[in-house]
């Protein structure tokens, strides 16, 4: 089973504890949109897009089974080093890559290493794709923009 398969199935358990099924099930879709999208964006990049499928697995578990997204992207960070060093999936540089990814997702507004950019941007993507009615929010404009003009899309102004 590959290193991705085997973290799945530590997440899709890890979510199976979110008793309520309508967060539970929210929390799935982003978690695999944004798993998705980061595959995409890394191979476009040429980054690694295996960590950034694992970061992204990974991202905003902690919010999902705390309930709290304060400070979620930097404790988030943190449970993800403890899942990953206790399943043994990853090299110490490896997981301080994901962990750094995770770390820094929510900061929208600054640019950081390269794979912490992917995370970000599938972040991005999947918020502003997943529901076309809602608007783009404030600190995502811009890196939404970049992101349509870097994969050659069109939108609809009216709906972002």
């Amino acid at each position: 089973m590959s290193r991705l398969k085997q973290l799945r199935k530590i997440v899709d358990a890890k979510l199976m504890e979110v008793e309520d099924v309508k967060k539970r099930n929210g929390a799935f879709v982003h978690l695999y949109g944004v798993a998705l999208a980061a595959v995409m964006i890394a191979e476009k990049r040429g980054e690694n897009s295996e960590l950034a499928a694992m970061a992204a697995n990974l991202h905003d578990l902690y919010a999902y089974l705390s309930g709290s997204y304060d400070d979620h992207a930097h404790k988030g960070a943190d449970l993800a080093r403890e899942i990953l060093e206790e399943a043994q999936l990853t090299t110490p540089e490896e997981t301080d890559i994901i962990c750094s990814m995770i770390y820094h997702h929510d900061d929208k507004l600054t640019v950081d290493a390269p794979m912490d950019e992917v995370l970000k941007d599938a972040d991005v993507i999947h918020h502003c794709f997943n529901d076309l009615s809602k608007p783009v929010k404030e600190k995502e404009k811009a890196r939404f923009a970049a992101l349509i003009q870097e994969f050659g899309l069109q939108t609809d102004a009216d709906a972002h």
